[in-house]
């Protein structure tokens, strides 16, 4: 970790919504995930993430999922619309295009859906901002090195192993466990690698963009459940999508999602917590953020 890296514990504002604002002022936010094949299913993870950006503020969501799985997706994440997912990068650039989004989130529930090589050119012809996770992260740690443009405006969001295999795949071999010594390091080493955004998920989420860093203090054990890290990119992407700057829209939605989650487990309990209790509280986490900076 850089000697000169300053730690931060300044988390943004909400952003702001003018009283005359429609719902193509606020974040037009491109999904892309979901799979079906004769291993797994994994459908409720974008309809996840969409629900969370629309509970977060996005005026217009969308989930580019295979055909099979556009019906249900739509029955999960009725307020989003869906679209089918191409094969090849020009035609999801193309359907970015169409659909004029802002910020495209790529990973929740993507399986092997489309192949690394192809997120890898989405990531190079889309100049928007972008939230990457999941299974768009291990598809990416297979790959040789290779170039990001203007990556500041790119939010990875791995887990610990997810976080492994990044490093491993740069030749960088740094623990990712759970001192929070370790986990500093780690995430400064990857944001080193990619020069992206880095949330780096866990107990201390921690932050960073190579000059600042921030170490998350919301949130609980009831969130070691499937389905958190998906709510957590949907809010990420909405804030990007609200005209945030990536580095304070990771930031705010971490801590957001923590704090929806220790909500959730007030009411709930650690043990009965699930994902979609987090789109439940998600209202008040950002209600109560709200009041405590006009106070």
């Amino acid at each position: 970790m850089r000697e000169d890296i300053t730690i931060t514990r300044e988390i943004a504002p909400l952003p702001v919504r003018g009283p005359e604002a429609h719902k193509g002022d606020v974040g037009r936010i491109l999904v892309i995930g979901g799979c079906y094949n004769e291993s797994v299913g994994m459908i409720g993870a974008p309809a996840l993430a969409a629900n969370a950006a629309l509970r977060s503020g996005a005026g217009l969501v969308q989930v580019m999922t295979p055909g099979t799985l556009r019906a249900p997706v739509a029955t999960l994440a009725p307020c989003a619309t869906t679209r089918t997912l191409p094969e090849t990068a020009a035609e999801i650039l193309a359907s970015a295009r169409d659909f004029q989004a802002d910020v495209i989130a790529i990973g929740p529930g993507l399986g092997d859906s489309i192949s690394a090589h192809t997120i890898v050119e989405v990531v190079q012809g889309f100049g928007g901002g972008m939230v990457l996770d999941a299974d768009a992260l291990n598809l990416l740690a297979t790959l040789p090195p290779f170039d990001i443009p203007l990556p500041h405006r790119v939010v990875l969001t791995p887990h610990p192993g997810e976080a492994k295999r990044l490093l491993t795949a740069r030749n960088i071999d740094q623990p990712t466990d759970h001192t929070p010594t370790a986990r500093r390091a780690a995430a400064c080493a990857l944001n080193q690698s990619y020069g992206c955004v880095i949330v780096l998920k866990g107990h201390g989420t921690v932050v960073t963009n190579g000059d600042r860093l921030y170490t998350n203090e919301t949130g609980n054990a009831g969130m070691a459940t499937a389905g958190t890290g998906d709510v957590l990119t949907g809010v990420v992407a909405a804030l990007i999508g609200q005209h945030m700057a990536p580095f304070e829209a990771a930031i705010l939605g971490v801590y957001l999602h923590g704090l929806a989650g220790d909500y959730a487990a007030e009411e709930l309990g650690l043990w009965s917590l699930t994902a979609s209790d987090l789109l439940e509280f998600l209202p008040e986490a950002f209600s109560e953020h709200d009041m405590s900076r006009t106070e």
